[in-house]
């Protein structure tokens, strides 16, 4: 990676962006919604985020949230993420290191035929639980997520999606199933656009499902160097489960 002298006037305006914004878990930033393409072999991606969502008289900020993955062989990647939260209701607010995120990213199938692919794989997630228990009720349980997802890619288009199973003990708690797609356009060599729509069934027996959408994309600033981002709100129960979801990272490539 190369140093650019000029890459401190993009970090400061990036931070400062982070320091306005920043849950639903993102996982395939800038998405929830997640694709099977791992880091490129023997390198590193590294995105420090920050996510903000707004429900009904709550609120919930992870930043700074730093998503670590590592291509351990062409189709392996590992990965890790810490992240520090903000929890807020109408009684309380709450602040803390977050439970630690670490997981595994197979790619079992990846078929070239001119200048279109498809991918398959599998990315279990589990989730540590490292974090304050005044963040949120069950801190202590393990989660785990278990997804599979498809990806497929054509001039400059590139669609992925999938489905996943959550599993989440705890008092009240129940598992979820996850479903989810996206499209994005690569405009420019620097900018690329999308969407996504998703949807959750509910994790608790009193609560309703998540269903929802994303608009979003990344831009190059400068080799190495990208910018994240998405915003949406949910589609259906609404002031319950997503009034407002924002995402903004720095990735950098290793």
């Amino acid at each position: 990676m190369q140093y650019h002298p000029q890459l401190s006037i993009a970090l400061k305006v990036t931070m400062l962006l982070l320091l306005q914004y920043s849950p639903l878990a993102l996982a395939g930033p800038p998405f929830v919604t997640d694709d099977p393409e791992p880091v490129e072999y023997q390198h590193w991606e590294v995105n420090y985020a920050a996510t903000k969502s707004w429900r009904h008289q709550e609120s919930s900020v992870a930043m700074p949230s730093i998503d670590i993955n590592y291509g351990l062989t062409p189709d392996l990647q590992i990965h890790a993420q810490p992240r520090y939260s903000y929890e807020k209701t109408l009684s309380k607010k709450s602040t803390g290191f977050d439970n630690t995120e670490i997981g595994m990213k197979y790619r079992f199938i990846n078929i070239d035929y001119g200048n279109s692919s498809v991918m398959v794989g599998t990315y279990p997630m589990i989730e540590i639980p490292t974090g304050d228990s005044s963040l949120r009720p069950n801190m202590g349980k393990i989660k785990t997520f278990i997804p599979t997802w498809v990806q497929f890619n054509k001039d400059k288009w590139t669609g992925y999606g999938g489905i996943g199973y959550r599993i989440n003990p705890g008092v009240d708690n129940q598992n979820s199933w996850y479903f989810g797609t996206a499209v994005l356009y690569q405009f420019t060599p620097s900018l690329q656009l999308g969407s996504e729509v998703f949807h959750e069934t509910p994790d608790k027996p009193l609560n309703q499902s998540v269903t929802g959408f994303n608009l979003g994309g990344r831009y190059q600033l400068l080799k190495d160097y990208n910018l994240l981002f998405s915003a949406g709100r949910g589609l259906a129960n609404i002031e319950a489960t997503n009034k407002c979801l924002v995402y903004l990272a720095l990735q950098i490539l290793y």
